[in-house]
């Protein structure tokens, strides 16, 4: 015989309509001993989504995009409880975690029919999820390793771009962001010395980043260049929101650090920049924040590769310090083994990508406004845009 359970999600699961939601809550509704099982339910799915290569933070993104908030805080309640199962969790997890949304009922307060609603409309979502390419092993498979302290360069990194973020002075805010960049580079290039002389099995690893609308291609392009920059490649998946990126982890770190930083400082210049084009009469935010953002992107991928090249001149001899001081000989045939198995490891994931034509840029005001805010904090073409699976 069929449960209360079975019967309200094959009403609610598997149609568009409201119908189906409404008949099958009104089951939920009538049946307040099916709760506890209702719950576990919504485990199994989220279970079934870590197993098809999805994140916490992957599942919270497009519930915050697609739903609404009490969506958002059933689901963090939700996450809590499933993952609280496992001894140990992938190592990206544990932060993704702490940004859930503060724990609560997520109903609290709703008649039973609503929170019933709000279960439905969100196994919907869940049910749907497609298997994506997995960017670390899911809960249940991750073999504890050692715990090491974060290197004290990340540190000094988090610092300068703390800074920079908060200076109002653009001008040290870009010497600020260049001094980081070439803290990166080195970093990368001590890891990757050291990797070769210890011939340690270091392999590319993968992580997501969270790109959300509005002006979402604006913000791909610039976690594009940022990867780029940093020996990483970045795919984009539009339809979810995110990109991946794929690199050496310490190399992955440097991407995620950067890439919120500079986006924190492209916004805030963006702001500023608007507020007087609009004190002058202005009123066309779009187009000009649209061709802001686009030509940050584009100005800062020219801006990080400098400060790229100049770490590894430094680095074959020119004054650096550190293990990749001096050592030009081991470092070019390094980095070019590294790139290769980025490369392949891109591949591996992503055999099959298109580009995406941006378009054209109807605001001059906002090109040259972008522009000179990346001055003062070229790796994708102009008119391209990133990849996408």
């Amino acid at each position: 015989m069929e449960s209360v359970i079975d019967r309200a999600f094959a009403a609610a699961l598997y149609g568009d309509g409201d119908d189906g939601l409404d008949t099958g809550a009104s089951l939920l509704a009538a049946a307040p001993d099916a709760d506890a099982d209702l719950r576990r339910r919504g485990e199994e799915y989220l279970r079934r989504a870590w197993r098809h290569g999805w994140q916490p933070a992957d599942v919270m993104r497009l519930v915050r995009r697609d739903l609404d908030d009490p969506h958002v805080r059933l689901t963090a309640d939700l996450i809590r409880e499933e993952t609280a199962r496992y001894a140990h969790l992938p190592p990206r997890w544990p932060a993704q975690l702490a940004d859930l949304a503060p724990e609560g009922e997520s109903a609290r307060g709703r008649d039973r029919f609503t929170r019933a609603t709000t279960h439905l409309q969100l196994y919907r979502l869940l049910l749907r999820l497609p298997p994506i390419e997995p960017a670390g092993p899911p809960p249940g498979d991750t073999v504890p390793g050692p715990v090491h302290g974060e290197p004290r360069t990340l540190t000094r990194i988090r610092a300068l771009l703390a800074k920079a973020e908060a200076t109002g002075y653009p001008e040290e805010a870009e010497a600020l962001t260049a001094k980081a960049q070439e803290l990166m580079a080195r970093h990368s290039l001590d890891e990757a010395l050291l990797a070769a002389r210890t011939h340690a099995k270091d392999v590319p690893a993968a992580c997501r980043i969270g790109v959300d609308a509005p002006y979402e291609t604006a913000k791909a392009i610039l976690l594009d260049v940022v990867a780029a920059a940093n020996h990483c490649r970045a795919v984009w998946n539009e339809a979810y929101g995110f990109s991946t990126v794929v690199g050496f982890e310490s190399d992955l770190e440097s991407v995620e650090l950067l890439h919120t930083s500079l986006l924190v400082q492209g916004t805030a210049a963006m702001t500023k920049a608007e507020a007087g084009q609009r004190a002058a009469g202005r009123k066309r935010t779009k187009t000009f924040r649209q061709a802001f953002l686009l030509a940050y992107a584009n100005r800062i991928g020219g801006r990080l590769a400098e400060a790229g090249e100049h770490a590894v001149r430094e680095a074959a001899g020119e004054g650096a310090e550190g293990p990749a001081a001096g050592d030009a000989s081991a470092l070019l045939p390094v980095l070019a083994a590294r790139d290769v198995a980025v490369t392949d490891r891109a591949e591996q994931m992503f055999p099959e990508t298109t580009t995406t034509r941006v378009r054209g840029v109807t605001d001059a005001e906002g090109w040259n406004h972008g522009t000179a805010a990346a001055d003062r904090a070229h790796v994708t073409p102009r008119g391209r845009g990133p990849a996408l699976p």
